[in-house]
């Protein structure tokens, strides 16, 4: 009975996300157009924020809860299925263009904090107050890019404005995003709950399913974003989300309480998270979009990560 009342609230859950992620792609865009801002940066602030959203509070939840262990592996396991499941799934029903900062900026540096939260975690097994507050000065630099992109780009953006008030584009991206989050939070909460009575371990339900879950409004915005054509709402998202992921929500949980990063489970997860942000780059270098054989490429890895992740339980 009790996994039945957990597979329903699990259907809810995905309704909620799917709707959701309409609305608040519609929203975003619309704001968007309508101050002039570039899309790309929509979707590395508004978009990926509001869709981190359930990795932040599921991680900062677990640090106040005195489980901070389940930080490490959710901002992981989330950035990997981010760019191999999410972006891959994306890749393979509409492809989807990379601009030109994207792919010598925001690319790099997404690489360059993967590396830095590894070395951290490597130096000591666990990131400290300190090396959160390191992680949270970054998010202040990247903040600050950002809102110069912004500057810079106003001028240049020519969209045509939509006829809708924006009072209710703010409604819609707002309400887009509590539905997202609700709806995340019942996927987690559900899919956890069935995964614990199967006897599923911590580790493996924080890599897998909870990063799975908390992925779902990545994965639902950008599928959504690209079919309406608005690519960069796309992989803004995803970068964004993972620049998030690593900066705010492990620096925030890291200033609460000292995050554990335990070697013999995070070993070979630092390095997928590393080389699936390595293969994005090189996918998309030479054309600047990222096309069908990629986005293959990208499940098959992910698929070959999850089989590991399956014999080692």
């Amino acid at each position: 009975m009790e996994i039945l009342i957990q597979a329903v609230l699990l259907v809810i859950g995905f309704v909620m996300l799917v709707k959701g992620a309409d609305f608040f792609v519609e929203g975003a865009a619309g704001i968007a157009g309508k101050f002039g801002i570039p899309q790309l940066v929509i979707g590395l602030t508004i978009v990926a924020m509001g869709t981190s959203a359930p990795e932040a509070a599921v991680s900062i939840t677990a640090a106040l809860g005195g489980s901070a262990d389940l930080t490490v592996g959710n901002v992981m396991g989330s950035n990997i299925m981010n760019i191999l499941v999410i972006l891959g799934i994306t890749a393979v029903i509409v492809s989807v263009a990379i601009q030109k900062s994207t792919l010598q900026i925001e690319l790099p540096f997404m690489i360059g904090i993967s590396v830095l939260m590894v070395i951290l975690g490597y130096t000591g097994e666990v990131i400290t107050r300190t090396e959160g507050v390191i992680l949270g000065s970054f998010f202040c630099i990247y903040m600050a890019y950002l809102l110069y992109m912004a500057k810079k780009g106003k001028e240049e953006v020519q969209e045509e404005h939509k006829e809708k008030p924006i009072w209710l584009l703010v409604v819609a991206t707002i309400g887009g995003a509590a539905l997202i989050v609700v709806g995340s939070d019942f996927v987690v909460d559900a899919a956890s709950a069935i995964a614990t009575v199967f006897g599923m371990s911590k580790s493996f339900i924080g890599l897998t399913i909870v990063a799975f879950g908390t992925s779902l409004p990545e994965l639902v915005t950008s599928i959504t974003a690209a079919r309406k054509g608005k690519a960069d709402i796309a992989i803004g998202n995803i970068v964004g989300s993972n620049i998030f992921n690593i900066l705010f929500v492990t620096g925030i949980t890291a200033m609460i309480t000292p995050v554990e990063y335990v070697l013999k489970s995070f070993f070979v997860d630092g390095f997928v998270m590393i080389g699936a942000g390595v293969l994005l780059l090189l996918g998309v270098l030479r054309t600047r979009m990222l096309k069908r054989p990629v986005g293959v490429l990208m499940l098959l890895c992910y698929t070959g990560y999850f089989a590991y992740l399956m014999t080692n339980l």
